[in-house]
């Protein structure tokens, strides 16, 4: 029998934050993400602990087990998918697909699964620049990265990440041309928390609020998986 989505949603939410900070996982921190009572967290919890699907270490938290994590990446990988679809063949905004995957990707077979990454000729990311897993379900790598607030003067990067977790972050970062891909020139860092990057010879100024939910790399450093659009490194 298939997990729920609301035990599939837990798991992912705990991968996700282990990959951000590390196990073990506070409850707190699992109902503040997915937005519900601490108490109805730890319902769902003890679900999880006696399915065998992750371990609890009383007042320190949870940690996926290997089976925990498998079904997690499980959910990713048709999350990741499916966005994928939505935005390439659909023509859904960036900002929209997350959401929107969030809903298909507990109902979906092993079968379209496979058909759907056929059609999309294994994608390597989805639209965000997060990687896909693949079918293997092995976890798939953390790739080295620099947060855009961590930049300085003179740097030239490519933005090869960004959060998907506000959707007007992510409208307004279309509008100026900062995706996946894109090169930019670090023109000024403001010191009340500004950050103006050259973007295809246009100078946009992001918050550093925002510029920290957007992961970028060195020029030199980008693997095949990004296209790079070097317009902006004019």
């Amino acid at each position: 029998m298939s997990p729920s989505p609301v035990i599939e949603d837990t798991l992912k939410t705990i991968y996700h934050l282990q990959q951000e900070a590390g196990p073990p996982v506070g409850t707190s921190a699992i109902a503040d993400r997915l937005d519900k009572a601490q108490a109805t967290v730890t319902s769902t919890l003890d679900r999880l602990e006696d399915q065998e699907l992750i371990t609890r270490e009383p007042y320190q938290g949870c940690e996926l087990t290997d089976k925990g994590r498998t079904v997690a990446v499980e959910v990713l990988r048709h999350h990741r998918l499916l966005e994928t679809y939505l935005a390439d063949h659909l023509d859904y905004p960036w900002e929209q697909v997350h959401e929107e995957a969030d809903r298909l990707e507990h109902h979906i077979s092993e079968e379209f699964e496979r058909r759907l990454a056929e059609t999309l000729e294994n994608p390597r990311r989805d639209p965000h620049g997060d990687p896909i897993p693949g079918e293997d379900l092995e976890p798939p790598n953390q790739d080295p990265m620099t947060p855009l607030s961590a930049c300085e003067v003179g740097d030239r990067v490519v933005i090869t990440r960004v959060s998907d977790r506000n959707e007007d972050d992510l409208a307004y970062l279309a509008d100026v041309g900062i995706t996946p891909g894109t090169a930019v020139h670090i023109v000024d860092v403001a010191p009340f928390g500004m950050i103006t990057l050259d973007v295809d010879g246009t100078e946009q100024a992001i918050p550093e609020e925002v510029a920290t939910s957007i992961r970028v790399t060195s020029l030199n450093d980008v693997d095949d998986s990004v296209s790079v659009d070097h317009r902006g490194d004019a």
